[in-house]
């Protein structure tokens, strides 16, 4: 599946998450109910990934951690906000 394949999926189902839980929730929580339903709609989705860089030769594992990767092409990094 192409990466715009996969936008349109994860587009449609951060919508239906958010229609159904509303806003106001910390990040994780839509995390964890969005990483569900990519799964649900069969995609392989993953939580907390850690990023690694290099930076003059060197390997830095964890410098960073995506949100959610999803088939191992589209990185998502989630917000959230108390009310609209």
């Amino acid at each position: 599946m192409k990466e715009n394949e996969i936008g349109r999926i994860v587009v449609d189902a951060a919508l239906k998450v958010h229609r159904e839980l509303g806003p106001g929730l910390l990040d994780s929580v839509y995390e964890v109910v969005l990483i569900h339903e990519l799964q649900r709609r069969g995609l392989k989705a993953e939580r907390q990934v850690p990023v690694s860089i290099t930076y003059q030769g060197l390997r830095f594992d964890e410098a960073s951690r995506a949100d959610i990767i999803v088939d191992g092409k589209v990185i998502l990094e989630l917000k959230s906000v108390e009310r609209r």
